[in-house]
């Protein structure tokens, strides 16, 4: 083994978008050392900087290529990808940047995460952006990422827009602000028509000229190091070395709803029977690590065009809508998306398609450990439609989807529907059943909060071990109405405020 590495302050575990934000925030200030570990590539892919390219990103080497077991509620299994490289999940993801609708971050508030509310993220979601033209009570002007909708939408996904309004829904001026239901143009991490990654945006402009902030790439990381309750390093090992980096601040897990949770199980923090069970000795019982799995599934109604639709220019999904499957619902819980292709279906080349996904699911699953070190793969089980309420909620979203479909703003454009093509209650059912998929944003399993099952305190140290926190997706207590990314930046400009000051 080689020599321990001293001197850092700090440690951040996972260089995707929380741990890109928390190294360069952290390593602002030059008298702290800083060390950022990552298990991925420096290298960039070529498709990563082009952002219609990004469907070819989930199953290429900057993912990790896992998929979950298989759902007792479907017979099958999900794809879920997550980034594996310098930007983790923003460098492959498909780049749409919302904050969910402000009723699904007090919600956290409610089950324990004091201090988590819409209102208590606001300052960090404005810090990490920088839009122009919005209201500035809302949103930001100065962060390091610069987003914003799509200059000229695809004509097909306009027309979707147009029949959304047509059917009776609002047209929202700012549907990624966080307080709008309704539909419009979404924000995207687009700059000059390239894709802005986390470490785009908070590492490459700034790590050459910090030499307090060492990236060690290719960096697997096996343990966090606990004694006597405190933690006070980290083991990983790289193509040529088995290191030991000591610390004398904090450690930082930033891996992700799966990574982090790993890791402090693979490290002897977690649900004890389990961690005995596939061998690892126990340092602290914490039962709630990997629990609370869970993630947004998607479904598609896919329609063939009746003539050609334009190449992307974007991301193929530029304009989004927010609502409720239930007007008596005290807060939206749909997410539609329209898309310039034409879904799941195959052989079908020229199409378009309304993605539905429920935002506010009630099922919830695990992480768990397949073996006692990280070079096993976990046993993913997000459990989705465990919860039968999920998988109406889809139905009714498709039968809403279809709705928009008919709309007459839809006629230059509408060939036949492909998916599902049935109508029936049962048909529904087992076509969601049958097309599974995940919509990739997994969270949950190191949720805030002060009950047994929680895993990190509101200012997200890790229940019964000091110097160690987690600040990533993983923390979310429940999952936003929107895609996560926007939150996951927002958590992480918190944290790094919260472990600075």
């Amino acid at each position: 083994m080689k020599s321990p590495v001293d001197g850092y302050d700090f440690i951040v575990v996972g260089g995707g978008s929380a741990g890109c934000v928390i190294a360069s925030r952290l390593s602002e200030n030059g008298g702290a050392r800083v060390l950022l570990l990552e298990a991925g590539s420096e290298q960039s892919l070529p498709a990563m900087a082009v952002p219609s390219a990004w469907p070819t990103l989930v199953r290429s080497s900057a993912s990790w290529g896992e998929f979950t077991v298989v759902q007792a509620a479907t017979g099958t299994a999900a794809l879920l990808p997550r980034g594996r490289g310098l930007g983790g999940s923003s460098a492959i993801n498909a780049m749409g940047f919302l904050r969910g609708h402000r009723s699904s971050y007090d919600a956290w508030v409610a089950a324990g995460a004091e201090g988590w509310g819409f209102d208590d993220l606001l300052p960090y979601f404005k810090r990490s952006e920088n839009t122009a033209g919005r209201d500035l009570s809302l949103r930001g002007v100065d962060g390091p990422l610069s987003v914003a909708p799509a200059a000229s939408p695809n004509p097909v996904l306009a027309a979707c827009l147009e029949a959304a309004v047509e059917t009776g829904y609002r047209r929202a001026s700012d549907i990624s602000g966080g307080l709008e239901e309704g539909f419009g143009l979404t924000d995207l991490n687009i700059v000059d028509g390239r894709r802005q990654s986390a470490a785009d945006a908070y590492l490459t402009a700034f790590a050459a000229n910090r030499p307090n902030l060492d990236i060690v790439t290719d960096a697997l990381v096996h343990r966090v190091r606990i004694e006597h309750g405190r933690c006070t390093g980290v083991e990983y090992s790289t193509a040529a070395d088995t290191v030991t980096a000591h610390c004398s601040g904090e450690v930082v897990l930033t891996a992700g709803s799966i990574g982090s949770a790993q890791l402090l199980m693979v490290s002897g923090i977690g649900p004890q029977a389990h961690l005995r069970e596939v061998g690892v000795e126990v340092v602290t019982d914490l039962p709630g690590v990997g629990a609370n799995l869970h993630d947004h599934p998607i479904a598609n109604v896919v329609y063939g065009a009746a003539q050609p639709i334009p190449a992307a220019r974007y991301n193929h999904a530029e304009i989004a809508g927010l609502l409720r499957s239930d007007p008596a619902l005290d807060a939206p819980d749909l997410q539609m998306v329209f898309i310039d292709a034409p879904g799941h279906v195959p052989n079908l080349e020229q199409g378009y398609t309304i993605a539905v996904s429920v935002m506010l699911p009630r099922s919830r699953g695990t992480v768990r450990l397949a073996g006692a070190g990280v070079d096993t793969a976990p046993v993913l089980d997000p459990n989705y439609y465990g919860d039968d309420h999920d998988l109406t909620t889809m139905v009714t979203g498709l039968r809403l989807a279809r709705e928009i479909g008919r709309a007459s703003a839809l006629d230059p454009w509408r060939g036949q529907e492909v998916g599902p093509g049935l109508d029936d209650d049962a048909g529904l059912r087992a076509y969601v059943r049958e097309t599974l998929a995940s919509y990739c944003h997994p969270v949950g399993t190191c949720r805030i909060g002060r009950d047994e099952m929680a895993v990190v305190d509101t200012d997200l140290r890790v229940h019964g071990v000091s110097g160690l926190r987690v600040a990533d997706g993983s923390v979310i207590p429940s999952i936003p109405s929107a895609n996560t990314n926007a939150t996951v930046y927002a958590i992480a400009e918190r944290a790094a405020e919260l472990i600075g000051s």
